[in-house]
């Protein structure tokens, strides 16, 4: 058994395993894939986490664009106590608080969400980023540096090519060539975003890098190989 936190994301959980798996079955079923962000939105935000304190502490980035120009508006880091062991498949019952902590730390809600993990991507549908969509209601893309279930033919060589990736018969998001010589992502809704707009915001968000801007900044933070302002929350840029 586990401590369940944030009552909001986790209602029901028992603790258990088995419950988690239940509940993401559950919130599964609360997922949208239509389009629901503002085709323009104002802001952006990009979330990743890491761990300090071998593994104690669950350290989680947020940063915030302007959506046209992505300039950064704010940054800021949580960090919680890491209440479970880490077990495939169940990423968000381990870092989501973290996650939540740092959005509340911004200092307004975006109008769009990238988070390093998966979206729909994942064997219950429900991966961190789908998890992170429906209790925050957020429009929300899933973009992950390896696949967790499914198959697909590996991607061309040159930046934006892409192939569909399958699990049980169904497409459940892209594997992308997002720079040369380097891995494919996974990239896939999180909620209120379709497959093909998570695809077409994901390249538009690429910067030359392999990740795309938002997550790229935030996993600097997380990983602490990027500036930290004194790990604390940063007022908007003006």
């Amino acid at each position: 058994m586990m401590s369940p936190e944030t009552p909001d994301a986790f209602a029901g959980w028992d603790g258990s395993i088995a419950g988690a798996r239940a509940l993401q079955e559950t919130l599964a079923t609360q997922v949208v894939l239509a389009d629901q962000a503002p085709e323009t939105p104002r802001t952006i935000a990009g979330f990743d986490v890491g761990f300090e304190d071998e593994g104690r502490i669950t350290r989680a980035a947020a940063v915030l664009l302007d959506g046209q120009t992505l300039q950064l508006q704010a940054s800021t880091i949580a960090r919680v106590p890491t209440s479970m062991p880490y077990v495939p498949g169940l990423l968000s019952f381990r870092e989501l608080p973290a996650l939540l902590q740092a959005l509340d730390d911004l200092p307004y809600a975006p109008d769009l969400v990238l988070v390093d993990g998966q979206g729909i991507a994942h064997p219950r549908r429900l991966g961190i980023a789908a998890h992170f969509g429906v209790v925050t209601g957020l429009p929300t893309i899933g973009v992950a540096k390896k696949p967790l279930c499914g198959r697909a033919e590996p991607p061309g060589p040159t930046p934006g090519d892409r192939s569909a990736l399958i699990h049980r018969g169904e497409q459940i998001g892209w594997l992308l060539r997002s720079k040369l010589r380097c891995n494919p992502l996974v990239v896939s809704p999180g909620h209120r975003v379709s497959l093909g707009t998570a695809l077409e915001w994901t390249l538009r968000l690429l910067r030359g890098y392999r990740l795309p801007e938002p997550t790229r900044l935030a996993d600097r933070l997380a990983s602490r190989r990027g500036p930290m302002p004194g790990d604390t929350p940063q007022l908007p840029l003006r």
